[in-house]
């Protein structure tokens, strides 16, 4: 039983990657189960099996990518623990490597459809954590509502600037650009 359930679970996973690389392709528009379904080389019965209908299998597939940020924003708070600031710095800097190395999960993380929207809300828990230590951090030094309202859009504005950039090759991704970024997200919480 248990060998039959890890079987499921690992063709699941794979149905949800190959749904990524659709979405990637053809938008939450063109999204095809039958194309996912040949791609991984099952009938087109087996996505049903595993998520019920399209709008499940999306849910799914933001579920998957917000599980997998989650478990690495948890590690990288643990690693900091005791110190807010960092906490925040690190998540930022591991986020924007989070974008930039999972190209087909920033596809639906940044994807603009307003019927996708109007049903799934959940994208935009990745960036929660940031938010939240933003927002205690803030207050733990007494910072105003619009002090804190800046830091964060500032924040928030370095890791997608920053993504975006090296996507395009406008910046050399490696470790030397990445400091340059943790540096100035840093550097923020020390400005007015």
């Amino acid at each position: 039983m248990e060998e039959q359930q890890k079987r499921r679970s690992s063709k699941r996973e794979e149905l949800i990657k190959a749904g990524i690389k659709e979405i990637n392709r053809h938008g939450i528009s063109g999204f095809s189960i039958r194309r996912v379904a040949a791609a991984c080389n099952v009938s087109c019965a087996a996505p049903a099996k595993h998520f019920g209908d399209k709008n499940g299998f999306l849910a799914s597939i933001i579920e998957y990518v917000n599980e997998l940020w989650g478990e690495e924003q948890r590690s990288i708070a643990e690693a900091n623990k005791g110190s807010l600031r960092r906490q925040i710095v690190e998540i930022s800097v591991a986020y924007i490597k989070f974008l930039v190395e999972h190209p087909h999960f920033r596809s639906i993380l940044m994807l603009k459809d307003d019927k996708f929207d109007n049903t799934y809300k959940n994208r935009g828990g990745l960036s929660s954590l940031t938010r939240q230590l933003v927002d205690e951090y803030c207050r733990s030094v007494n910072m105003d509502e619009e002090t804190k309202t800046r830091k964060l859009y500032i924040v928030r504005s370095l890791i997608y600037g920053a993504a975006l950039m090296f996507d395009n090759k406008e910046m050399e991704y490696n470790e030397h650009m990445l400091q340059i970024a943790r540096e100035n997200i840093d550097r923020e919480f020390d400005l007015p």
